[in-house]
């Protein structure tokens, strides 16, 4: 969601002429954009905030802007701490962005928004369009969440769940399409909760399969407790809807899901994926795991192990559990560094073993990747199989933009390389 916030904080302040530079020290506004999801997001706020001062130490100082999370979260501490900070934005109010640079332009004392209200942040960005024009593009249709995890920030940093309205996300959509957007990303902090007007997540996915030149559709980030029949349905009536579902779990011990407030068990959880699975047979899964949360014991940790081995993720994110000032979860009794290190090695082996064996297993099997940038100064392109693997072929011809069938040669932990598949009667795909 960051990438698709920082696309939509450009859009603003390409309204009052400003561009973007990729050369720091040329710069007369530095915007920061945050998140506070994991621990030392403060840290790296002062770190990058002081590399800015080291750049212009004799120069004219530039407009800075800290945006995001931490913004929201910590803003009155970071501007009473870093007097070269200009202004904090949350989450919720960067359609600001350009009004508060103007005002900054005028030398106004620091300022500080970082109210909630969602519904004047989306009157005002669908005021105008969104200028993204990638071939793999985000739109975010809900933000905030209200399952009020006991580790988790984004109830107090996004605020209570809101949904757009299906105008609004159509016309974006369509805008995305016609800037050349081949697929779409829908985003929430919590997804499948969206709701408005009774209309759900699998209406979304309906309607903007309607698109005409839209190939691909996918979601994240998803929530076990609000995995509805009509959306497992949509995972067989919709070509357009990838085979990879992100998630998140968090641990495979029941115990531990009731002191994290999940409110779904490892039997719910199942359940999702087996009707996933009996509905469309070839889907695949990703999820987050958090290691070593206070109360977890080694049994409680080897059940998050079995759980992978059942499952067979994909793709799996795993951190060691951070305390987040003002989560229920801040205070509680940690355990030792060294186990829950031990423990996290433990878990990305067993993830990175699952992982390369998969990636073996296509080998030699066909795969349809659509292409999203050409590699550097090689005759080499990116993309993008339906299971978000990425792949590099060569090819004397641009496929930026275009979906290929190809047949997989080698494997790396994080790529996939092959050729294109001239016989396209080759039915060998990879699932």
């Amino acid at each position: 969601m960051n990438e698709y916030d920082s696309n939509r904080i450009l859009d603003l302040t390409k309204k009052i002429n400003y561009t973007p530079t990729k050369n720091l020290s040329e710069a007369n506004c530095y915007i920061l954009n945050t998140c506070h999801i994991r621990e030392k997001a403060t840290e790296k706020v002062y770190h990058d905030i002081g590399r800015v001062k080291k750049e212009f130490r004799n120069k004219i100082k530039p407009i800075v802007l800290v945006t995001g999370c931490v913004a929201q979260a910590e803003g009155d501490i970071l501007l009473k701490k870093e007097k070269y900070i200009d202004a904090v934005i949350g989450p919720q109010s960067y359609h600001q962005i350009h009004d508060t640079i103007l005002k900054l332009e005028k030398k106004t004392s620091q300022l500080n928004f970082t109210e909630f209200d969602v519904i004047e942040k989306f009157d005002k960005l669908n005021s105008f369009k969104n200028s993204n024009n990638k071939i793999s593009s985000f739109l975010t249709i809900q933000e905030g969440c209200d399952k009020f995890c006991k580790f988790c920030v984004v109830p107090y940093t996004r605020g209570p769940e809101y949904s757009r309205s299906l105008k609004e996300i159509l016309l974006e959509a369509n805008q995305l399409v016609n800037n050349g957007a081949k697929e779409i990303t829908l985003l929430g902090q919590n997804v499948n909760a969206y709701n408005f007007e009774n209309k759900k997540l699998s209406d979304i996915i309906s309607e903007i399969s309607k698109i005409k030149n839209l190939k691909r559709i996918r979601y994240t980030t998803s929530h076990p407790r609000d995995f509805s029949k009509d959306l497992i349905d949509a995972h067989k009536n919709c070509e357009k809807l990838m085979p990879l579902i992100h998630l998140p779990v968090q641990s495979g011990s029941n115990k531990v899901l009731k002191a994290m407030n999940r409110k779904h068990t490892i039997k719910e959880y199942l359940k999702v994926v087996e009707k996933l699975i009996e509905l469309r047979p070839n889907i695949k899964f990703s999820s987050d795991f958090i290691i070593g949360y206070p109360t977890e014991t080694y049994e409680d940790f080897q059940q998050t192990l079995n759980l992978m081995n059942n499952i067979k993720f994909i793709n799996s994110y795993s951190f060691i559990f951070s305390a987040r000032p003002g989560t229920p979860a801040y205070n509680l009794k940690m355990i030792s560094e060294k186990e829950a290190k031990e423990r996290l090695i433990e878990f990305q082996t067993l993830a990175d073993k699952i992982k390369i064996n998969y990636r073996k297993e296509l080998i030699n099997k066909n795969t349809k990747v659509l292409f999203e940038n050409k590699v550097k100064n090689e005759s080499k392109y990116f993309g993008r199989d339906e299971y978000f693997n990425s792949v590099i072929v060569e090819s004397k011809n641009n496929l930026i933009g275009k979906i290929k069938d190809i047949k997989i040669l080698t494997v790396n932990q994080n790529t996939l390389f092959g050729k294109i598949v001239s016989n396209l009667n080759q039915t060998n795909y990879a699932a």
